[in-house]
């Protein structure tokens, strides 16, 4: 199995693969462990010539000034923890259709030969595509701020949403029930995410953090997946949502700032169906401001002063709902 996956038998030992790689010892030691792999001793073979390559590669990444010395630790731990978890659904799938068809280990390993190649060119398409978007999407935007580097802030609005009564509600279902349950739960916000030129950033167990680029997509998309919860004929969980305004830093497909901590801390103010937001949106969204309760085309925003949020003492934010025709 072990060979069939890696591509050929491991011939290497870690002191063949320095001298094959023309990378020192402990350069190639310290991106072992980031790529999160257990340690093994210098005179163990553990490893192919694909290991050999891939040193080289990652050097001569750096000597091109592709990847800094700097940057080089948070770009393979990024990829290493991104694929770990991708390679742990691809395991779990293959084992889960192996036990439905009751596959010997002949047949199992047949099918791993055959899909592996698939998986492979369908993997470095969907990169490829993510790619493009990205690179579109940079080019679209601000020169002054692509100008300030890979990880300038910017201003984009920040989403959570979250399920409410998760914990109670988990412990009703079995281990397929509440993958089932997750599943669909992620991949409708997804799709509400994506309908809004929104890009879904991670998730979290019972929750999702989701980027746009105005307040106003992001309040829609908000909105969209609370009225889902709130209706009874919709499986969609009960949810609640918070959404901030304001400069944000990416970094390695993540999102860093004061406005993603405050989006964060206003989902644990909302409540069942609502939709809290902060200032930036507020701002952002009003031309009418009222003391209590402002405006904003179809929408209105209602005032709720003196909000104690952690780590941010005591704010105003506003309750987003949609406007009564």
């Amino acid at each position: 199995m072990q060979d069939l996956l890696l591509g050929e038998t491991p011939t290497l030992t870690r002191l063949d693969l320095v001298e094959q790689s023309g990378v020192d010892l402990a350069t190639a030691v310290t991106l072992w462990r980031l790529l999160g792999f257990p340690q093994v001793a210098d005179d163990v073979v553990a490893f192919t010539s694909a290991d050999a390559d891939a040193l080289r590669q990652s050097a001569a990444l750096m000597h091109l000034g592709v990847v800094s010395v700097d940057s080089q630790a948070a770009l393979v731990r990024t990829l290493a923890r991104s694929f770990a978890r991708l390679a742990e659904w691809q395991v779990r799938l293959l084992a889960e259709l192996r036990r439905e068809n009751d596959a010997t280990d002949e047949q199992h390993l047949a099918l791993i030969d055959e899909v592996l190649p698939q998986i492979e060119a369908f993997q470095d398409y969907v990169w490829r595509r993510h790619l493009s978007s990205a690179t579109a999407s940079l080019m679209s935007g601000d020169p002054a701020s692509d100008a300030a580097g890979p990880e300038s802030g910017e201003q984009l609005a920040i989403g959570f949403v979250d399920i409410v009564g998760y914990t109670s509600q988990s412990r009703k279902l079995d281990e397929h029930e509440l993958v089932t349950w997750i599943e669909g739960f992620e991949s409708a916000v997804t799709e509400a995410v994506l309908d809004r030129g929104g890009q879904v950033i991670k998730t979290i167990g019972d929750e999702v953090l989701f980027v746009a680029d105005s307040p106003r997509d992001a309040a829609e998309i908000a909105l969209v997946l609370a009225e889902r919860g709130q209706d009874e004929d919709d499986a969609f969980p009960s949810v609640r949502a918070g959404i901030a305004f304001g400069d944000v830093v990416r970094r390695l497909g993540d999102v860093l700032g004061p406005t993603v901590n405050v989006a964060s801390r206003l989902t644990s103010v909302a409540r069942p169906g609502t939709v809290v937001a902060d200032h930036g949106v507020h701002d952002a969204l009003c031309t009418d401001h009222g003391p209590d309760e402002t405006r904003a085309d179809d929408l209105k925003l209602r005032r709720i002063p003196n909000v104690s949020v952690k780590g941010y003492g005591r704010i105003d934010c506003w309750v987003v709902r949609r406007r009564k025709s």
